[in-house]
Protein backbone atom coordinates (compact mmCIF):
# COMPACT_ATOMS: atom_id res chain seq x y z
CA UNK A 1 0.00 0.00 0.00
CA UNK A 2 1.36 3.39 -1.03
CA UNK A 3 1.95 5.65 1.99
CA UNK A 4 3.49 9.08 2.51
CA UNK A 5 4.41 10.32 5.98
CA UNK A 6 5.45 13.90 6.67
CA UNK A 7 7.51 14.97 9.65
CA UNK A 8 9.62 17.88 10.84
CA UNK A 9 6.98 20.50 11.46
CA UNK A 10 6.85 22.62 14.60
CA UNK A 11 6.92 26.09 16.07
CA UNK A 12 9.67 28.42 14.88
CA UNK A 13 10.35 32.13 15.21
CA UNK A 14 10.29 34.42 12.17
CA UNK A 15 13.56 34.17 10.29
CA UNK A 16 14.13 30.62 11.50
CA UNK A 17 14.43 27.36 9.58
CA UNK A 18 12.79 23.95 9.46
CA UNK A 19 13.35 20.87 7.34
CA UNK A 20 10.32 18.80 6.46
CA UNK A 21 10.63 15.16 5.45
CA UNK A 22 8.30 13.07 3.30
CA UNK A 23 9.00 9.37 3.71
CA UNK A 24 7.47 6.88 1.33
CA UNK A 25 6.52 3.28 1.92
CA UNK A 26 4.97 0.74 -0.41
CA UNK A 27 6.54 2.31 -3.51
CA UNK A 28 9.80 3.71 -4.82
CA UNK A 29 9.84 7.49 -4.66
CA UNK A 30 12.19 8.01 -7.60
CA UNK A 31 9.48 6.77 -9.97
CA UNK A 32 7.16 9.54 -8.83
CA UNK A 33 6.94 13.29 -9.02
CA UNK A 34 6.66 14.65 -5.48
CA UNK A 35 5.04 17.90 -4.50
CA UNK A 36 4.83 19.90 -1.29
CA UNK A 37 1.63 21.79 -0.58
CA UNK A 38 0.28 23.83 2.30
CA UNK A 39 -3.07 24.88 3.64
CA UNK A 40 -3.62 27.69 6.09
CA UNK A 41 -6.88 28.02 8.07
CA UNK A 42 -9.66 29.35 5.87
CA UNK A 43 -7.55 29.17 2.72
CA UNK A 44 -7.32 26.79 -0.20
CA UNK A 45 -4.51 24.28 -0.45
CA UNK A 46 -1.67 25.73 -2.52
CA UNK A 47 1.39 24.31 -4.21
CA UNK A 48 4.74 25.16 -2.66
CA UNK A 49 7.29 23.13 -4.60
CA UNK A 50 7.70 19.95 -6.60
CA UNK A 51 10.49 17.75 -7.94
CA UNK A 52 10.16 15.68 -11.07
CA UNK A 53 10.70 11.94 -11.26
CA UNK A 54 12.58 12.09 -14.53
CA UNK A 55 15.48 14.51 -14.19
CA UNK A 56 15.00 15.99 -10.74
CA UNK A 57 13.78 19.31 -12.12
CA UNK A 58 12.27 21.54 -9.47
CA UNK A 59 9.76 24.35 -9.36
CA UNK A 60 8.67 26.74 -6.62
CA UNK A 61 5.79 29.04 -5.86
CA UNK A 62 6.81 32.69 -6.14
CA UNK A 63 6.10 33.17 -2.43
CA UNK A 64 8.87 30.74 -1.42
CA UNK A 65 11.48 31.16 -4.16
CA UNK A 66 14.92 31.75 -2.74
CA UNK A 67 13.84 30.58 0.74
CA UNK A 68 12.71 26.96 0.28
CA UNK A 69 14.62 24.10 -1.33
CA UNK A 70 13.20 20.72 -2.33
CA UNK A 71 15.46 17.68 -2.64
CA UNK A 72 15.22 13.92 -2.73
CA UNK A 73 17.30 11.10 -1.29
CA UNK A 74 16.41 8.03 -3.29
CA UNK A 75 18.47 5.77 -1.04
CA UNK A 76 16.28 6.79 1.91
CA UNK A 77 13.10 6.95 -0.20
CA UNK A 78 12.54 10.43 1.19
CA UNK A 79 11.93 13.93 -0.15
CA UNK A 80 12.83 17.00 1.89
CA UNK A 81 11.71 20.60 2.01
CA UNK A 82 14.30 22.91 3.56
CA UNK A 83 12.58 26.10 4.67
CA UNK A 84 14.70 29.11 5.56
CA UNK A 85 13.86 32.71 6.45
CA UNK A 86 10.42 31.64 7.57
CA UNK A 87 7.67 34.22 7.81
CA UNK A 88 4.40 34.22 9.77
CA UNK A 89 2.54 33.85 6.47
CA UNK A 90 4.25 30.46 5.99
CA UNK A 91 2.15 29.12 8.85
CA UNK A 92 0.07 26.20 7.55
CA UNK A 93 -0.31 22.46 7.49
CA UNK A 94 2.22 21.14 5.00
CA UNK A 95 1.48 18.06 2.91
CA UNK A 96 3.51 16.00 0.48
CA UNK A 97 1.88 14.26 -2.46
CA UNK A 98 2.91 11.94 -5.28
CA UNK A 99 1.98 11.32 -8.88
CA UNK A 100 3.44 9.17 -11.65
CA UNK A 101 3.43 11.70 -14.48
CA UNK A 102 4.62 15.22 -15.25
CA UNK A 103 5.00 17.64 -12.40
CA UNK A 104 3.16 20.79 -11.43
CA UNK A 105 1.83 22.75 -8.47
CA UNK A 106 -1.87 22.05 -8.96
CA UNK A 107 -2.93 19.91 -5.97
CA UNK A 108 -5.78 18.46 -8.03
CA UNK A 109 -3.42 16.39 -10.18
CA UNK A 110 -1.87 14.46 -7.28
CA UNK A 111 -3.67 11.26 -6.25
CA UNK A 112 -1.53 10.23 -3.26
CA UNK A 113 -1.26 12.34 -0.11
CA UNK A 114 0.29 12.26 3.33
CA UNK A 115 -1.50 13.29 6.51
CA UNK A 116 0.28 16.64 6.89
CA UNK A 117 2.54 18.31 9.44
CA UNK A 118 1.87 21.63 11.16
CA UNK A 119 4.30 24.52 10.70
CA UNK A 120 3.77 27.58 12.87
CA UNK A 121 5.92 30.69 12.49
CA UNK A 122 5.41 33.03 15.40
CA UNK A 123 7.36 35.05 17.93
Amino acid sequence: QLQLVESGGGLVQPGGSLRLSCAASGFTLDYYTIGWFRQAPGKEREGVSCISRSDGSTTYADSVKGRFTISRDNAKNTVYLQMNSLKPEDTAVYYCAARRNSYGLDPGIYPYWGQGTQVTVSS
